[in-house]
């Protein structure tokens, strides 16, 4: 009897075990990263989604932070590039390199072929990079001459963006932004988190250099869990929903005449496609296997504002896109 409980037990507990493996990496990042519990939680629905993710705050807000505390706990490789306007395609897919010894040319990978890349200002880039970049978040390969290379199955892009300085920046175009998955913005620490903050550092600074490494999540309990995300259920009214938040970015004017002249350009595929697996992940993050209506409008402004272009006169009226999905989320029925 009690082998046979142990063998059930070994049956249930995979989804269980991979879950509670990520709820863990969730707490051990939040409790690195003080204030920025929004930040942390949608790094890790860009992992369990399988897209890509834009950090934009001002400096010193814990991006870089972030992005390295998420990949510290997961076993994969990790690399961080300085974006900079001297910046070459090559110095991220990487570049055939000639071998005297035999007189042939051997390709040598760049950075990109990582599973974690932290391209850190990546609006410092010019186009050309930026466009290398965007390319191999898209088609998840890189072609060089006449050769195709394969990205690695767990490939994630976490970027960041200074939005102050303005000065020898190249920003995103629309069509490219529309690449990431998530565009997440990151505000300042309240008083008593910005205390917390002082003491936590103290406590790293005082740590011995060989402290014991920290847990890790497998690649495989990785997959695992964006394959479990996927069966997390969606009722049809929520479907509806989400469809209609995306229309009515396009056709505002069919849904409330508050939204009209807003927007230029409204979201594209890319972001209905974007909130289905955003909202299963933070259900799933959340321990439930159904959606809700709360997990939809949670991540709907990260998921639509990057793919919003104002209008010339919601600008000059000192609008935002921001404004906008509030005003959205308030008019479209939820069901």
């Amino acid at each position: 009897m009690q082998n046979t409980q142990q063998a059930l037990a070994r049956q249930d507990a995979p989804e269980d075990l991979v879950h509670a493996e990520l709820i863990a990496l969730r707490r051990r990042i939040g409790a690195q990263i003080l204030g920025q519990q929004t930040l942390v939680d949608r790094l890790l629905v860009a992992l369990l989604a399988d897209g890509h993710l834009l950090v934009e705050g001002a400096p010193g807000l814990a991006k870089t932070s972030a992005v390295k505390a998420l990949a510290g706990g997961i076993e994969a490789d990790f690399h961080r590039i300085q974006f900079t306007p001297d910046l070459l395609p090559a110095d991220l897919t990487g570049t055939e390199v000639y071998r005297p010894a035999d007189g042939s040319f051997r390709f040598d990978h760049g950075p990109i072929f990582h599973n974690l890349l932290l391209a850190d200002e990546v609006n410092r880039a010019p186009a050309k990079v930026q466009s290398a970049l965007l390319e191999a978040m898209g088609e998840r390969q890189v072609s060089v001459g006449r050769a195709t290379f394969e990205l690695p199955r767990l490939f994630l892009v976490m970027a960041t963006q200074n939005p102050i300085e303005q000065e020898g920046t190249y920003p995103l175009p629309e069509a490219q932004l529309d690449r990431f998955l998530l565009h997440v913005r990151v505000d300042y620490p309240d008083v008593d988190t910005e205390k917390a903050i002082l003491a936590l550092n103290r406590a790293a600074a005082l740590e011995p250099a060989g402290a014991a490494p920290q847990r890790r999540v497998s690649q495989a309990q990785v997959l695992e869990a964006r394959r479990a995300v996927l069966g997390v259920y969606m009722a049809p009214q929520l479907e509806d929903y989400l469809v209609h938040l995306v229309m009515a970015t396009r056709e505002p004017g069919r849904y409330s005449a508050a939204l009209e002249g807003w927007l230029r350009f409204g979201a594209s595929p890319r972001a209905t496609l974007a909130l289905d697996r955003c909202a299963r992940a933070l259900a799933w993050l959340d321990g439930r296997d159904f959606v809700t209506p709360e997990d939809i409008q949670q991540i709907a402004p990260d998921c639509l504002r990057h793919r919003l272009l104002l209008d010339y006169e919601a600008e000059a009226d000192g609008r935002s896109v921001d404004g906008f999905i509030d005003a959205l989320l308030a008019r479209v029925p939820v069901p």
